[in-house]
């Protein structure tokens, strides 16, 4: 029988593993419920007021496209510094889990938006007009046909999407996120354990691998094409 006594760090440490993953997951796993809500709405807008689109509206685009380059052009750290004053605002505090959740939705909103735009422009014209010549209403051609003929690719965005979450909240870590990063920052370069440094590397693989790989399983499960 093992003596427990021996080795008082083997327990703890496994805890703040643990509680590390489950707070990048709770991070990851609410940023991405709004990234994903506000990122396809803001997707479809761009894509039906785009010239030649199913509702031109040619200044409204512009203004939308010039607002998704900007926040796009901001690295990650410098917005997660300069949004403190609105994470206050929205959630009371700058520390922990769910403050990092505002700079991570609003870094990742306009980049899901993008890619999922570009989704939704693969769209075969033809069925669109076939649509158009049936009488169908424009939400009626965005739900039932650039939504359906898009939907592997905007799963694939989606798979991108959520890795580029997981590397970001690694980064949020460094300001008092909490998470994975957090614990990287604390002990493996602050107190120079390097194991912990690699064990969080390993975990964070292992994680965006299974992410990769269910989102191809998905997108090939709903590609008719196929």
């Amino acid at each position: 029988m093992y003596n427990l006594r021996r080795y008082p760090i083997v327990l703890p440490m496994a805890e703040k593993y643990l509680k590390a993953f489950g707070e990048t997951l709770l991070m990851t796993g609410s940023a991405c419920l709004v990234v994903f809500a506000v990122g396809m709405a803001l997707a479809i807008v761009l894509t039906v007021t785009a010239p030649g689109g199913l509702a031109p509206r040619p200044r409204t685009n512009r203004v939308l496209s010039v607002l998704v380059n900007m926040f796009r052009s901001i690295p990650f750290i410098i917005l997660l510094v300069a949004m403190l004053p609105v994470t206050r605002l929205i959630v009371g505090t700058t520390m922990g889990t769910w403050a990092a959740v505002v700079p991570l939705s609003a870094h990742l909103i306009p980049f899901f938006a993008r890619v999922s735009q570009v989704a939704l422009n693969e769209t075969d014209a033809g069925l669109i007009e076939a649509a158009r010549a049936m009488g169908c209403r424009r939400w009626h051609i965005v739900r039932h046909v650039l939504l359906p003929e898009a939907l592997p690719a905007l799963i694939g965005g989606a798979t991108v999407t959520v890795i580029a979450m997981i590397g970001s909240s690694a980064m949020a870590g460094a300001v008092g996120a909490g998470g994975l990063g957090d614990l990287a920052i604390r002990y493996g370069y602050e107190r120079y354990e390097t194991a912990v440094m690699f064990n969080v590397i390993a975990i964070l693989v292992v994680l965006v691998t299974v992410v990769q790989f269910t989102g191809e399983r998905l997108a090939r499960r709903f590609d008719h094409r196929r």
